[in-house]
């Protein structure tokens, strides 16, 4: 069945409902049960069909619901960072496989020099793809410098450097920490030590800010020399980590960073420190993990950045000389088992 032919009345037989049922789903409207309405959506973008809403607004930003063309995107991606790569090229691949395109992805060699750029981008064949995503964390300046001036179509997926000429999708850090200073401060906390590396990427640096800010709007001070923001060589942070709490005695953690999370958690258990009891946890975990199960967490939208990436990459094609955006994806804060109100 081609794409173009599927109506209400194939996704209805198929789901066995009723056409009433089926529109109301994809519209949005009140009616049924959340799994039917997941269904009938899930079908609808297998086969390909598209509401007039949808069909309208493609439209309206230049972009082809049924292209001729298969369009070839890459991603540009580094070691560092593949745990949540996996969630962002998820969300391309299912964004772009409704439009009948394909994504790529290319892993930047952790040894690479500034003069080898050039043949490297050549060997993967950058000149032959319609557009580039540049996944966060590229390990050095230099690089990613080379990326954004590269000649063709680019996104950025992280928060964008100064005076950078192109479109960036990003999960909102600030918010979430705002999100997650404000939960702790809700439940009395007050003594809160935010516990992970701020230098070296943009999105590192920003959790700390708003951290700072989140707390002085909440009325507390903020003391650097109280936090633990450096990444020390070997398990010298995670010593750091321990002899800071004992001297400061907090009633709660932030862990702004996923990698960091598990063992920040097992060194509180490790010093017998019953949390949430003692010490509330929060983590910014890229998703839910076997390891931190009910973890206090702000939910980051990784896999959904990639999914709106894929739209902002072909409205830009579509629209070359129309002003860059930057897009930052806002999710909710799960309120787990790892955190609780102050013992008085």
């Amino acid at each position: 069945m081609r794409r173009s032919r599927v109506t209400l009345q194939h996704l209805a037989e198929e789901l066995n409902l009723t056409i009433q049922t089926v529109s109301k789903a994809l519209r949005g409207l009140p009616g049924m049960s959340e799994q039917t309405r997941s269904e009938v959506m899930k079908l609808a973008k297998e086969k390909g069909y598209w509401t007039k809403d949808q069909k309208r607004a493609l439209h309206y930003e230049n972009i082809t619901p049924y292209p001729v063309l298969q369009r070839r995107f890459l991603l540009v991606q580094n070691v560092y960072s593949l745990n949540f790569n996996r969630l962002l090229l998820e969300g391309l691949h299912e964004r772009f496989k409704e439009f009948g395109h394909r994504v790529e992805p290319v892993l930047l060699p952790p040894s690479l020099k500034e003069r080898d750029f050039a043949d490297w981008a050549e060997a993967s064949e950058f000149q032959y793809a319609e557009g580039l995503f540049i996944a966060p964390r590229m390990g050095y300046e230099t690089v990613e410098n080379k990326l954004l001036q590269l000649p063709i179509p680019r996104l950025l997926l992280n928060y964008p450097p100064p005076e950078s000429r192109l479109d960036s999708v990003i999960w909102d850090v600030h918010e979430a920490m705002h999100q997650s200073v404000r939960h702790l401060l809700r439940l009395g906390h007050k003594r809160i030590m935010y516990v992970g590396d701020e230098s070296g990427q943009r999105g590192f640096a920003l959790r700390w800010l708003a951290f700072a800010e989140a707390m002085r709007a909440g009325g507390e001070t903020v003391d650097v020399s109280r936090h633990c923001t450096v990444r020390k060589a070997g398990r010298q942070w995670l010593d750091d980590f321990e002899m800071r709490f004992r001297r400061e005695k907090p009633t709660a953690i932030i862990c702004g960073l996923d990698e960091e999370a598990a063992a920040v958690y097992d060194a509180l258990r490790g010093m017998g420190v019953d949390v949430p009891g003692q010490c509330s946890f929060v983590a910014f975990l890229n998703e839910a993990s076997d390891k931190l199960p009910g973890c206090s967490r702000p939910k980051l939208l990784i896999r959904e950045t990639g999914y709106r990436a894929a739209d902002r990459m072909l409205w830009r094609i579509a629209n070359p000389h129309m002003p860059f955006e930057h897009i930052r994806l806002r999710g909710e804060f799960y309120a787990g088992r790892t955190t609780a109100a102050v013992r008085i």
